[in-house]
C-alpha cells in the first residue's frame, strides 16, 4: 500500500495556490459585481417587483459563469504571452529522465464500436511507438464491453490480422467481458484487477484516440519525474473532420483551447481533473482509492457515478496525489461527433453524469478545488434552463409592463454618469458589456495566434483565421439556443427520474437526412414561431432584439442537415476556413491513419451477408475465425477470476446446447440478442456448431445458414 506523498514536492506553497485562486476568482466575482450593480440600476429605474429580483440573482449567476470563462481567456493569454514556470513540463528537465524497466499499459475500451476504426488508431499509435524505440516499455489491451454478437466477433478477428500485420503477439492483448457492469469505469476496473499490477502506469485512451509516440514517451517521464503525480491529463486535440459541423468544433477547439487551458492551469495547478481519455495514470494509487462507490437513491441521480473521471480525479486529490494538465504536450487526439444531433446525444450523457455530481460534492474529505470543478461541471448544464428562465422572466416583466400602460423609466439611476441615460441606452451598455466578456477570449485567441507566425502559418493565416473566427461565431450563436433548449430538456427529464441508456457514440460523416432532422428539431422550430410571434405583438423592437435566439430556432432543422454534410465541410476547407494545423500539417500518425481508413472505405463488402448476423455466421462457419473465438474463449475460462460469470450464463450446459440446436435449426432470427450472446460465449458449443454446420444434411439446416454455407463456399472458390 503506497504511502501518500508529499505533494509539495512538486507543487508551489499552498500560500502561492491560494493566491492564484483568490486572484482568478475575485477577478470573476469583481466583474460580475460591477455590471450586476448596473443590471439592478436598471431595473430600480423601472421600478421593482418581485419578478426584477428573480430575474436580477438569474443575472448574477449567468454573468458570473461568463465572467469566470472570460477570465480563463484572460490569464491564459498572458500566461501564454508572458509565460509561466508553473505547468507539470517546466517543473523539471523530464526530458533526461530514463523510462528502462517502466511497464504502461495503453487501454482501448471500447462498446459496439467500429472496430475498423478503433484498430487503425491503435495501429498509428503502436507504430508511432514503435518509431520512439521505447516500444518495449508498453502494452497495449482492448477492453471490448461490445453487446453486438456481429461486433463482437468483428473486432476479435481484426485483432487478430492487427496482431498479425505488426508482428505484435504478446504486445497488443484483446479483452471482452461477459457482463457489462459498471460502463466504463467497470470496464477499466475489471483490467485492473486482473492485470492492473503488472503495470506501473496505464493510459487511458477512448475508441477514437491517436496518440503520438514521443508524446506518450513524455508522458512516462514525467511520471518518472515526479512520483508524487497520480494522474497527468493531455488535452486532445480535435481531429478528421469532415462534416462543416465537424470542422466548425474543430476549428474552435484548436484554436480557442491553448489559452482556455493555459488559464484554467494558472488556477488549478497540481489541482487538475481529469477527462476520461488520454491520460496516465500512476496504477497501484488509482486502484486503491479510485473504486467508485454507488450513489444513494435511484437513477438517475443514484446509482452507478456515469461520469466518473471528475470524481477520480478528485479522490486521487482526497489521498494528496497530485493531477497535473499537460496543456502544452502536443501530440494527443481526437474525434467528435459530426453532426448537431449527434453531439447533443453526447451532451445527454454527459449531462446527467455531471448532474449526479451534485451528490458528490458532499463527500468527505474532497478537496476545495475539486469541489469547484464539480460545481463548474453541474453549472456546464444547469446554466441553460436558468438562461431560459431568464427569458422568460424578462418576457414576462415586459408584458406586465406594457399591460399597466406605465412609464418604462420612473426614477433617475444612482449613477450620476447615468442620470441623463435613457432606459433604452442603459441596456444597451449592459448589452455591450456581456457581449465584450463573451467575446474577448475568441478576440485574446487570434491576437495569441498573431504572435505566433509558425502556429499562424498552420492555420492558413491571419486573415483566413479571422475569417473562420467570425463564421464560427455566428455559428455559435444560431447553436446556442437550441444547446439551451435540449441542456433544459436534458436537465429536467433527470430531475423528473428519467435516466439515459449506454449507447455507441455515432462518428460518421455520412450526414442527417432532412426528415431525421424535422423529428428532431419540430419543436425547436414551432418554440421559435410562437416565441417570434407573442414578442412582434409585444413590441417589434424587442422582436429584433430577439432575432439571434429565435433564428436559431427557427432554422434548426435546415441548419442541423446543411452543417452534417461533408460536401459544404470540403468547400469551407477549400475557401481556406477552418483550417488546423493537423490538416496543413497532418502528423504522420494522422497520415497513416487517414490513408488507411480509405482504403478500408474503398474495399469494403457492401453485401447483405455483412450487415446482417455477419459475425454469427463467421464464428460458425470460418475455420480461422471460429478457432480465434474459441481460443479466446478458452483463455478466458482458465483465468478463476470469470469463473463465477461462466456458471452465471450456464456455460457447458444442456441448455446452451439446445440453443444451438435451435439456433441451426431455425436460424438466428429464432433467438434474441442475449441467447445469441449466450451461445457464443460457451466454446464448446462454438465448436460444436462449426461442425454440425459443415457436417449436417441442408434439409436439417435453416435456410438461412444454407445460404451462408454456399456464400462462404463461394467465397472460398
Amino acid at each position: 500500500m503506497p504511502d501518500a506523498p508529499n505533494i509539495t514536492a512538486v507543487t508551489p506553497p499552498r500560500l502561492r495556490r491560494g493566491w492564484r485562486l483568490f486572484l482568478f476568482f475575485s477577478s470573476a466575482v469583481l466583474l460580475t459585481g460591477f455590471v450586476s450593480m448596473l443590471f439592478a440600476d436598471l431595473l430600480w429605474r423601472t421600478g421593482w417587483s418581485a419578478s426584477r429580483t428573480v430575474l436580477l440573482v438569474l443575472f448574477i449567476i449567468l454573468f458570473l459563469l461568463t465572467a469566470i470563462g472570460c477570465m480563463h481567456g484572460v490569464y491564459g493569454f498572458f500566461i501564454r504571452t508572458f509565460g509561466t514556470n508553473r505547468r507539470i513540463t517546466a517543473l523539471k528537465n523530464f526530458k533526461e529522465q530514463k523510462i528502462d524497466g517502466t511497464s504502461t499499459a495503453i487501454i482501448f475500451p471500447i462498446y459496439n464500436e467500429d472496430s475498423v476504426r478503433v484498430l487503425e488508431g491503435l495501429r498509428a499509435t503502436y507504430e508511432s511507438l514503435e518509431r520512439t524505440g521505447q516500444l518495449a516499455q508498453f502494452d497495449f489491451f482492448i477492453l471490448s464491453d461490445s453487446t453486438n454478437p456481429d461486433r463482437w466477433v468483428e473486432e476479435e478477428a481484426r485483432w487478430s490480422e492487427l496482431v498479425r500485420d505488426l508482428d505484435a503477439l504478446g504486445k497488443i492483448y484483446y479483452r471482452r467481458r461477459l457482463f457489462n457492469e459498471a460502463r466504463k469505469s467497470g470496464n477499466v476496473r475489471d483490467f485492473l484487477n486482473t492485470w492492473g499490477m503488472r503495470y506501473r502506469y496505464f493510459i487511458c485512451c477512448d475508441a477514437d484516440s491517436v496518440m503520438r509516440g514521443e508524446t506518450l514517451v513524455d508522458l512516462v517521464k514525467l511520471m518518472e519525474a515526479h512520483p508524487t503525480v497520480g494522474l497527468i491529463q493531455t488535452v486532445p486535440s480535435l481531429v478528421n473532420a469532415e462534416s462543416l459541423f465537424g470542422r466548425i468544433q474543430q476549428f474552435a477547439n484548436r484554436l480557442y483551447a491553448p489559452v482556455f487551458i493555459a488559464g484554467l492551469n494558472y488556477w488549478a495547478l497540481d489541482f487538475g481533473n481529469y477527462w476520461g481519455h488520454n491520460a496516465i495514470i500512476r496504477t497501484e494509487p488509482f486502484m486503491q482509492f479510485c473504486d467508485l462507490p454507488s450513489l444513494p437513491g435511484r437513477k438517475p441521480f443514484g446509482g452507478q457515478i456515469l461520469s466518473h473521471d471528475f470524481v477520480e480525479a478528485a479522490l486521487m486529490l482526497r489521498e494528496n496525489w497530485a493531477v497535473w494538465l499537460a496543456y502544452d504536450l502536443e501530440g494527443s487526439y481526437e474525434e467528435a461527433p459530426q453532426a448537431l444531433i449527434e453531439n447533443a446525444q453526447r451532451e445527454r450523457r454527459w449531462c446527467q453524469g455531471n448532474l449526479q455530481h451534485g451528490l458528490v460534492l458532499f463527500a468527505k474529505g474532497l478537496r476545495g478545488v475539486s469541489r469547484m470543478h464539480l460545481i463548474l461541471g453541474i453549472f456546464g448544464y444547469v446554466a441553460s434552463p436558468l438562461w431560459l428562465a431568464f427569458l422568460i422572466t424578462f418576457d414576462w416583466i415586459y408584458f406586465a409592463q406594457k399591460m399597466t400602460g406605465l412609464s418604462d423609466i420612473t426614477v433617475d439611476s444612482f449613477n450620476p454618469y447615468l442620470k441623463n441615460w435613457s432606459g433604452t441606452a442603459h441596456a444597451f451598455l449592459i448589452f455591450m458589456i456581456c457581449m465584450v466578456v463573451i467575446m474577448l477570449p475568441k478576440f485574446l485567441s487570434l491576437i495569441d495566434l498573431a504572435n505566433d507566425w509558425p502556429r499562424r502559418k498552420l492555420f492558413g493565416g491571419l486573415l483566413n483565421a479571422t475569417g473562420g473566427v467570425i463564421c464560427e461565431t455566428i455559428f455559435s450563436t444560431l447553436h446556442a439556443p437550441l444547446l439551451m433548449l435540449w441542456h433544459t430538456r436534458f436537465v429536467v427529464t433527470n430531475i423528473a427520474g428519467i435516466s439515459v441508456g449506454w449507447t455507441t457514440q455515432k462518428r460518421s460523416a455520412d450526414g442527417t437526412d432532412w426528415f431525421y432532422a424535422a423529428q428532431r428539431h419540430w419543436g425547436h422550430t414551432l418554440i421559435g414561431l410562437v416565441w417570434g410571434w407573442f414578442t412582434w405583438e409585444l413590441d417589434p423592437g424587442l422582436f429584433w432584439w430577439f432575432t439571434p435566439l429565435l433564428a436559431g430556432m427557427f432554422f434548426s432543422i435546415p441548419l442541423s442537415v446543411l452543417t452534417s454534410r461533408r460536401g459544404l465541410g470540403a468547400r469551407a476547407k477549400s475557401a481556406g476556413l477552418f483550417l488546423t494545423p493537423e490538416e496543413t500539417a497532418p502528423p504522420m500518425e494522422l497520415i497513416s491513419l487517414r490513408s488507411r481508413m480509405k482504403i478500408h472505405e474503398l474495399t469494403e463488402d457492401k453485401s447483405p451477408r455483412c450487415r446482417v448476423h455477419a459475425g454469427l455466421a463467421a464464428a460458425v462457419l470460418d475455420p480461422y475465425v471460429n478457432a480465434i473465438h474459441v481460443t479466446l474463449l478458452r483463455e478466458k475460462q482458465l483465468n478463476p477470476v470469470y469463473a463465477e460469470h461462466f456458471t452465471k450464463i450456464g456455460a457447458g450446459t444442456d441448455a446452451v446446447r439446445e440453443l444451438g440446436e435451435k439456433l441451426l435449426s431455425g436460424g438466428p432470427e429464432k433467438l434474441n440478442s442475449s441467447e445469441r450472446m449466450t451461445v457464443m460465449a460457451d466454446q464448446r458449443v462454438m465448436v460444436w456448431l462449426h461442425q454440425q454446420a459443415w457436417l449436417r444434411p441442408e434439409e436439417k439446416l435453416a435456410p438461412w445458414w444454407r445460404a451462408m454455407i454456399r456464400e462462404f463456399s463461394h467465397r472460398e472458390n
